[in-house]
């Protein structure tokens, strides 16, 4: 059945917005005004988007942050809890949203929901805002007719993450910008101070220092291979990206970050984290094991652990434990394994998980802020030695030529 997005005025004079379902417009209008709504501009939602990319809104990010959507999935929850229909808490939800593009999702899940469809079934249809996760744990919450316990545990979870990645964004925030910048310092110093000041030197014929041969060769070298060395840099830009589209490129990049001294730690905490936490929620919520594990795939980013993940699932329609499974691979920490063990032979293994989880983020919070305390004043003082190595080595030639002229 087509969708259309349409335009109104409500029986108090409010203006309205959002979608419908109909056979034609004819029919759409006649559906918006039985429900108490006067339509002033109505269109199929193909076309209406079509319209829409024409502006600004081309440039809006797809999806929904996951801060956004965790206090969504609460409101929806608390709604429920407060014993309104689901219809007309998907309705009020869209009502009070100020994003269009989460406004009219709301109103299509509404309208499939009031046309016989399951939650799930509406959420399924927007991938690009929600997850093969978080559908189905709204599908098992449906289920188990304990859909507001939940849409509680999914808004905690979303919260969760959204928390660990802005910690993570804001520990890596400030190197990144120091690098930024202390490039541009540079590449100005290099491409447009120096060759002024080459000049002078070039014209007195003087012996020059070591440091500045090099500085002014290297200042050669980018103002006049510049196009060579920006298409060179975008060449292996692209490669590595092509590369690691490939699986053995893929697996080559994981199994050298999972190696890597400090960050492969690092990486396997976060993942960890991430599978530990997503596991015990979906166990909480109702999901089986097996399809628990299916669907925890989605957060292990790396492919090493996604296979070991996928292998220990495999074991374990089998009847193997997946704490001894996991163990089988070698990447995953001891913490995690014995954690697990404890959780299968307790019957508590989503508090477990839960445990876990919350270990690993603290620790991941805590090693990050370390190495941001110990690379700002590092990086300050890198920059710092490039700066006073550009000093002295434009510096040093000027006063040997005043000590010649004098």
């Amino acid at each position: 059945m087509p969708i259309f997005a349409y335009r109104g005025l409500s029986g108090d004079g409010r203006s309205v917005s959002g979608v419908i379902d109909a056979d034609s417009p004819r029919t759409a209008r006649g559906k918006l005004r039985d429900s108490g709504i006067f339509p002033t501009d109505l269109a199929e939602e193909e076309a209406a988007r079509i319209k829409e990319k024409t502006g600004f809104s081309l440039l809006s990010r797809r999806g929904i942050p996951a801060s956004e959507l965790g206090l969504l999935t609460r409101q929806l929850g608390a709604l429920l809890g407060a014993g309104v229909q689901l219809v007309d808490a998907l309705g009020a939800l869209s009502e009070q949203s100020n994003r269009a593009s989460v406004k009219r999702m709301l109103s299509q899940v509404r309208e499939r929901v009031r046309e016989g469809s399951s939650l799930a079934d509406a959420l399924a249809v927007h991938p690009e805002m929600f997850s093969d996760l978080y559908v189905g744990m709204v599908r098992a919450g449906e289920q188990a007719a304990a859909l507001e316990a939940v849409l509680e545990r999914l808004a905690e979870y979303s919260e969760r993450q959204s928390e660990f990645i802005s910690k993570v964004r804001g520990a890596l925030t400030y190197p990144i910008i120091m690098i930024c910048v202390g490039t541009a310092i540079m590449a100005f110093l290099v491409t447009y101070v120096v060759p002024q000041v080459a000049t002078i030197f070039q014209e007195q014929h003087a012996a020059l220092p070591l440091a500045t041969q090099l500085l002014l060769g290297l200042s050669a070298l980018i103002t006049n291979y510049w196009m060579l060395i920006g298409i060179a840099i975008l060449g292996a830009i692209a490669g590595i990206i092509f590369g690691l589209r490939t699986p053995r490129g893929r697996a080559f990049y994981d199994r050298t970050i999972l190696r890597a001294p400090y960050l492969g730690q690092t990486m396997v905490r976060i993942i960890c984290a991430r599978f530990a936490r997503t596991l015990a929620t979906l166990l909480a919520s109702g999901v089986q094991l097996l399809p628990a594990m299916d669907a925890v795939k989605a957060v292990v980013t790396n492919s090493l652990l996604r296979d070991a993940v996928e292998k220990s699932r495999e074991e374990i329609r089998e009847g193997h434990g997946m704490g001894q499974t996991l163990a089988q691979s070698g990447l995953f920490p001891p913490l995690l394994i014995e954690m697990i063990r404890v959780g299968e032979r307790s019957g508590e293994l989503e508090s477990m998980l839960e445990r876990v989880a919350d270990n690993y983020e603290r620790e991941v919070s805590h090693s990050l802020s370390q190495v941001t305390t110990i690379m700002e004043p590092v990086m300050t003082l890198a920059m710092a030695a490039m700066i006073v190595f550009m000093m002295l080595a434009v510096l040093m030639p000027i006063f040997q030529l005043n000590q010649i002229m004098q």
